[in-house]
């Protein structure tokens, strides 16, 4: 491991599920810390709708943005030093790109936890202000989708632009119906209404931007320890200021997740590293480029293996 470097990927919402992070709270006292200092700060019983709530409950904005960014970040504190040591780019989806300035040392896990909440929060209530949806075009390329969206009356853009040939719209209710239609007629393989509580990543969510930035004002931001490519631009970020900057940025703009990678492969990685839960990440990289070798780790089984394949150098 040690002449090998590491790209990191941390996930976003959509990877949650119930029991999530358990395992690693039976097995390391300090990721029980972590938990405990959650609840704490959060005021709620995080621990408790992440390990024994409803799907519907850790689904919500509100929760399941501090309960993904908890448990990567659990998973993250539990890989050994000189693994850790070896990053040399990352991203996350959406929600995610917090969790990775925060693995990059950018601001602290209660700035952190306490930011999120923040942003889901903002989000939720952005959600019922300007009520929208968003939904999967699988099948069609970017351009393709930009013409469906371009070609139905009411507020639709690309909002993920996950992987060739998947691509999640945004945007009022009606509009994103029609635009489903369009793909469908237009060729899309399959176009999905999501269960989300609001038009994500689009200008249906712009009033939530000023209190966002209030937030991201009143937080020390450091330089982050490696470069974090930023999904509103998909350019690396080494500066906490530039940070702060497009974390307000990226809650209106898509996610330009090809374009992250594509940037994150320009480095050179050995190895593409997915921490948190689920494996969407490592499922969108195989989409990007075969080629690249990933690895996803969420629990203590995936935690041991890892570490016994490419722990000991």
């Amino acid at each position: 491991m040690a002449d090998r470097n590491i790209a990191l990927l941390m996930p976003g919402q959509g990877s949650q599920h119930v029991g999530m992070g358990r395992d690693l709270a039976a097995r390391h006292e300090h990721v029980r810390d972590l938990y405990e200092a959650a609840d704490e700060l959060l005021g709620y019983g995080l621990r408790q709708v992440c390990w024994e709530g409803t799907e519907e409950a850790l689904t919500r904005t509100e929760n399941a943005q501090p309960a993904i960014l908890l448990h990567s970040y659990a998973v993250w504190t539990c890989l050994p030093d000189h693994i850790r040591s070896r990053i040399c780019v990352a991203a996350g989806h959406s929600l995610g790109e917090f969790t990775a300035y925060l693995a990059g040392g950018t601001f602290s896990f209660e700035d952190a936890l306490r930011l999120v909440r923040t942003r889901g929060e903002l989000m939720g209530r952005a959600g019922k202000v300007r009520p929208g949806t968003m939904a999967a075009i699988i099948g069609l390329d970017l351009e393709a989708v930009r013409e469906v969206c371009d070609s139905v009356t009411g507020t639709v853009v690309p909002a993920n632009i996950n992987a060739p040939g998947q691509i999640v719209i945004s945007g009022d209710v009606p509009a994103v119906a029609a635009a489903c239609g369009a793909a469908e007629a237009a060729g899309a393989r399959r176009a999905m209404p999501l269960n989300v509580s609001g038009a994500f990543h689009s200008t249906l969510v712009e009033e939530a931007r000023e209190g966002l930035a209030e937030a991201l004002g009143s937080v020390e931001f450091k330089d982050p320890a490696f470069p974090v490519v930023a999904n509103a631009s998909s350019v690396p970020v080494a500066s906490g200021g530039t940070a702060r900057e497009l974390l307000i940025s990226q809650l209106t703009s898509p996610v330009r997740w090809v374009e992250c990678v594509e940037a994150m492969r320009d480095t050179g990685p050995d190895l593409w590293l997915e921490v948190g839960p689920g494996k969407i990440l490592s499922g969108l990289m195989r989409r990007i480029d075969r080629k690249q070798h990933v690895r996803a780790i969420e629990d203590s089984d995936g935690l041991a293996a890892f570490t016994e394949e490419w722990g000991d150098a």
